[in-house]
Order: structure tokens, then C-alpha cells, then sequence
């Protein structure tokens, strides 16, 4: 039998950057899903006992970590000023042609509505099936599948929108 300890550690290890990524799309702050994975793993430490099929263990803490980014906005929050803010895009580096295209396409997906946006990241990032997407957003899998659907049509016809764009960075 695994100690707490070690099971946590294992799970930490494991899913530590899934989740990031996953928070990352949430917030697109990097401090922000920071935060978001470190308390989603102290809740997931105290629940741990709770966690009975270490298979489900992605899944749960997705759920955790969707749960605690919809506590951010209840809570009252600080805002930065457009000042900060400025000042923290200017030094982002976008040195990589890869990384200029992977903002431009986040970008996109975006402006997607939030009932497409969400499966269509936890299937992309998440790797998550139908099945495991609907159990998550508490959804029945064919809702599921039809905004993805819906969703990829929506993003290729952004896409397609900006002929310009998507060649400007093929050599």
C-alpha cells in the first residue's frame, strides 16, 4: 500500500504540467495558473483519500483546478492597471516563429464562445475523450461532440477569414 505522501508526489509529478497547461488556457496569466495548479494540488492533498481509482485521477483534478478558477472570480480581486498590464505584454519575448503562430492561434480560439472554447481545449491540451469531457463539464456526450464540432468548424472558418495570416509565416 502507497503512503499519502507518495501517491501525492506521484500524482504531482505526473500531472503537474497537463494541469498548467490546462490553466494556462484558462487565465492566459502565467503567475495565475501558478496559482491555480498550486492550490488545485493543496486540495487535491487534503482529498486525497478521496481519489479511489488512481485512472480517474486526471479527470478529478481538472475538476478541482476548473472549480478553483471559477473561486477566482468570486472572490474580490485587485485589478492591475492598463499601466502594469502594458508592461508586462511589452516583455513577454516572442523570439519563435512557433510561439508567434501557437499566440496567434490561442488568439483565435479565444474568440470562440466559452461553450466551444472549453472542450475543444480539454480534448486538444487535456487529451480527454468525449466521454471524460462530458463528465467534467457535467454534460451528456453528445453535447460534447456536437461544440466540438461546432467549435472546430467555427475556428477553421476564423481562420480561413485571414488568407494573410496564414502564410506570413512560412519562409
Amino acid at each position: 500500500m502507497m503512503t499519502k505522501q507518495v501517491r501525492y508526489e506521484a500524482l504531482v509529478k505526473a500531472l503537474h504540467g497537463d494541469l498548467y497547461r490546462y490553466a494556462y488556457w484558462l487565465c492566459h496569466e502565467k503567475q495565475v495558473a501558478e496559482d491555480l495548479v498550486q492550490e488545485t494540488f493543496l486540495r487535491a492533498w487534503r482529498a486525497l483519500d478521496s481519489l479511489k481509482d488512481e485512472k480517474a485521477a486526471k479527470s478529478w483534478l481538472i475538476t478541482i483546478l476548473r472549480r478553483e478558477n471559477a473561486r477566482r472570480f468570486e472572490r474580490k480581486r485587485f485589478e492591475m492597471s492598463e499601466y502594469e498590464e502594458a508592461s508586462i505584454t511589452d516583455t513577454v519575448s516572442q523570439s519563435s516563429e512557433d510561439s508567434i503562430e501557437n499566440q496567434w492561434l490561442r488568439k483565435k480560439i479565444a474568440q470562440l464562445p466559452n461553450e466551444y472554447s472549453e472542450p475543444l481545449i480539454l480534448q486538444v491540451l487535456g487529451g480527454f475523450s468525449g466521454d471524460e469531457i462530458a463528465g467534467l463539464l457535467d454534460l451528456n456526450k453528445n453535447t460534447v461532440m456536437t461544440r466540438l464540432f461546432r467549435a472546430r468548424n467555427q475556428l477553421k472558418e476564423l481562420l480561413e477569414s485571414e488568407p494573410q495570416q496564414r502564410g506570413l509565416y512560412n519562409g
